[in-house]
């Protein structure tokens, strides 16, 4: 373990082996951090965090400080959960959990974190997934596996966005995106599949069945959901029966190019 002389470490923190403390980082007393974790300088790590082994905190990050909620009190404080291999860079700041959610605001495992990124309270964000320079989560967001958010992106408090999605960059987010599927604009609605994520993660086969249920669901007639319904119908594949559910289960409902249900 290495812990520069600037630093400063609050009783009650717990580090695993191998950590580096780099100078005038911050580490609270409610802090747990795994094997390996590199904080470096200037980094803070606030309040109930804990930070999986093998994440990497970049200078002047701020992981685990209270909400921008006008509402929010002491006694709804959280805190915040880091998997690990996550690379958080320059001045990201990610907010702590509150009693709105499940208490804590959850980072999953090897997310890279790009410069200027801002999570806020009770995101829940699952692995593999890039947030680009700038991108801005507003609260209760929930990121599934290996989703990409280009740069400078915000998006609406509340919104899904299914795995493997791709977000271009300066779009502006306000409703839930069907997994496999890339959005754009602003506001940003579903263009096409996510051809070059999908065929990153599958084999041709499912690529293929992907395509095949994208176009059942986007460029049939008929209402999307009742679309859906009757693709479920037809006992589809675990790709197709994720998009078929997603857009079933909607809550913020699903951005269509104008001109479309």
């Amino acid at each position: 373990m290495q812990i520069h002389n600037t630093a400063v470490v609050e009783d009650g923190a717990i580090l695993g082996d191998g950590c580096v403390i780099e100078p005038y980082a911050f580490i609270s007393s409610k802090s747990v951090l795994g094997d390996n974790v590199i904080i470096k300088q200037g980094a803070r790590i606030i309040g109930d965090t804990h930070i999986g082994s093998g994440s990497k905190i970049y200078s002047y990050a701020i992981v685990g400080d209270i909400p921008q909620d006008i509402s929010y009190s002491i006694e709804d404080a959280g805190g915040v959960r880091v998997g690990e291999n996550v690379t958080i860079r320059e001045f990201a700041t990610i907010n702590s959990g509150t009693k709105k959610g499940d208490g804590y605001t959850n980072i999953g495992s090897n997310n890279f974190i790009m410069a200027y990124t801002h999570i806020a309270h009770d995101c829940r964000l699952g692995d593999g997934i890039i947030l680009a320079n700038g991108v801005t989560l507003a609260g209760h967001v929930v990121i599934d596996d290996y989703a990409v958010i280009g740069g400078l992106t915000p998006v609406h408090q509340f919104v899904h966005i299914g795995e493997s999605c791709m977000i271009a960059g300066a779009s502006a987010l306000s409703q839930d995106v069907v997994p496999f599927c890339l959005a754009e604009g602003n506001r940003a609605y579903i263009r096409s599949l996510n051809l070059v994520g999908i065929r990153r993660r599958f084999d041709k086969e499912i690529v293929e069945q992907i395509n095949k249920a994208y176009k059942f669901l986007f460029r049939s007639g008929g209402g999307l959901k009742d679309r859906a319904l009757e693709l479920l119908d037809q006992n589809p594949t675990l790709e197709a029966r994720k998009m078929c559910e997603f857009i079933i289960n909607t809550k913020r409902g699903i951005p269509l190019d104008k001109g479309r249900d």
